[in-house]
């Protein structure tokens, strides 16, 4: 049997939804992407009128099981010329990077530090500290690794660009994309959650993950094939040792390692009817007891889905994955396409994702108990 064709089921689980948390517009034209600060109750969203929006999230201290609530605090007027495509946090928290299509990557800091989760208001600003230029043509994804200290960006131009140093100042290697035909971008850089590897994706319908070889330079070690079209993004398992990849073909694969550098696909995910632009996976609050996370999709149909993702159980005789749709809602963003989606990864907030849109809002979403929906 092969394990990549094994296709999940569609029917969703009648113990969960999504609920509409909050609805934040505020973007003049299309929201692009959304990250959580990984260390603030802080959320960024991107767009093509070259500001980031950022938003602060507290829960009632009298009830701790109610959802947040949600403020915008801040605009950046980035020093962008053209859309900002992609935002990323660095692990402390303290840096926001973005790419742009005019091809140049931004580096952002508060100019006052904050010190804690209460000294979040509107009177912050923050500032560019860094230009990063290098790519030719447009940036579609801007990524630090799991420590902070390298920045990857990739673009049209067909590069993986990899940053290194305290302040990414100083610009680290180029990495080529192949591709059969001219004119492929890269779509998306993801780094593995504890180990320096990096994973692209593109329009040659591949993902190449590189490493770093201490006497050469950055090499690709692995390319995976299986899809039949656009790759658009890419979200490892929270334990590392899985990658998922959407498409354009309308699936989602999921590969699992099964030697250092070597992945096999074993999963494929089957839920939507556009192309699938975006996916997040994150611990979740998992009902199976072999259970690996929640990974959430969304994409050109306008729908989010909530699919847990769980181990074989010992005694089947089955080795690959199973997926169940544990939550789903069609017209998120109305009739529009839905661009990105991302869980929270804050502890205590592992049931929250949220959405970025064409119709240039932002929402914030929670995956509930269908009795409290």
């Amino acid at each position: 049997m092969d394990l990549s064709k094994a296709d999940t089921q569609m029917d969703v689980d009648p113990q969960f939804s999504l609920q509409l948390v909050s609805s934040l517009p505020g973007h003049e034209e299309r929201a692009w992407q959304v990250a959580w600060n990984p260390a603030k109750p802080l959320l960024a969203s991107c767009s093509a009128d070259k500001t980031v929006r950022l938003y602060s999230y507290q829960r009632s201290a009298e009830d701790q099981e109610k959802s947040p609530s949600f403020s915008h605090i801040s605009t950046i007027s980035t020093a962008h010329t053209k859309t900002v495509r992609s935002i990323a946090w660095a692990p402390s928290g303290k840096t926001l990077a973005t790419g742009s299509f005019d091809s140049n990557v931004g580096i952002y800091e508060k100019k006052q530090e904050f010190d804690d989760e209460n000294d979040l208001d509107e009177s912050e600003e923050w500032e560019c500290v860094a230009v990063l230029e290098g790519h030719e043509t447009e940036c579609k994804s801007v990524a630090y690794s799991a420590t902070g200290t390298l920045l990857a960006s990739c673009s049209r131009d067909k590069t993986v660009w990899i940053w290194e140093g305290e302040s990414l100042y100083v610009l680290c290697y180029p990495l080529p994309h192949i591709y059969v035909l001219p004119h492929q971008d890269v779509k998306c850089v993801a780094w593995h959650p504890t180990e320096e590897i990096l994973a692209s994706a593109s329009y040659d319908d591949t993902i190449k993950l590189y490493i770093d070889d201490p006497s050469e330079d950055w090499y690709c070690v692995s390319t995976l094939t299986g899809h039949e079209s656009t790759i658009w993004s890419l979200a490892w398992s929270p334990d590392g040792n899985y990658l998922a990849s959407a498409s354009d073909d309308l699936s989602i694969r999921i590969w699992k390692r099964v030697d250092q550098y070597d992945w096999k696909s074993v999963h494929q995910i089957k839920g939507h009817e556009r192309s699938i632009y975006s996916i997040s996976w994150n611990v979740g609050k998992g009902t199976s007891p072999k259970s690996m996370g929640w990974l959430a999709s969304t994409g050109g149909d306008g729908k989010i889905n909530v699919w847990e993702i769980s181990q074989p159980l010992e005694q089947s005789m089955k080795e690959t994955l199973s997926s169940k749709l544990i939550a789903s809602v069609s017209s998120a963003h109305d009739v529009s396409d839905v661009n990105s989606v991302q869980w929270c990864p804050r502890p205590g907030f592992e049931d929250l994702l949220a959405t970025a849109g064409d119709d240039g809002s932002v929402k914030v979403w929670r995956v509930m108990p269908a009795s409290s929906s």
